[in-house]
């Protein structure tokens, strides 16, 4: 089975250590959501940059290499390379985790204007924008293992 949550084991683990609501995406989010901060940034960091170093690499999870190619960015031109790397750079320096969207809810354009449109906000929102971008790519990765 795929894993849910990016190379982050302790979030199913612990709501398997509890009891169930009978709704496993609630119960996933609630320990999410539950964890300390340094936990959800830890969280956050595990996922790979969007068209990034493990894109090229192809050291992506199989997940996140299915759902970057939904979004097209298995394909880029070297032009939308280019931009994602910039934005990805500027992101990272602005609030130290990678850039989070539930990739398969959009393109390369809504991938770009998110980026670019988040990159005013501030570091608690995008926390928080983060975590709730992982309550869907968990979500759709649930559905799909159902």
């Amino acid at each position: 089975m795929t894993a849910l949550f990016e190379h982050s084991p302790w979030v199913e683990e612990r709501a398997d250590a509890r009891p169930s609501s009978g709704d496993r995406h609630a119960d996933l989010l609630a320990v999410m959501h539950e964890a300390s901060v340094g936990e959800q940034l830890a969280l956050i960091r595990a996922h790979p940059e969007l068209a990034g170093k493990a894109a090229i690499d192809r050291t992506l999870t199989e997940a996140s290499a299915a759902e970057q190619a939904s979004a097209g960015l298995d394909r880029l031109t070297p032009g939308e390379y280019e931009r994602f790397h910039a934005l990805n750079a500027a992101y990272r320096a602005r609030f130290g985790f990678p850039f989070i969207i539930c990739v398969r809810l959009t393109d390369k354009a809504g991938i770009l204007a998110a980026m670019e449109r988040r990159l005013g906000n501030e570091r608690d929102a995008e926390v928080a924008t983060a975590l709730e971008q992982i309550g869907e790519i968990v979500r759709l990765r649930l559905e799909d293992a159902a």
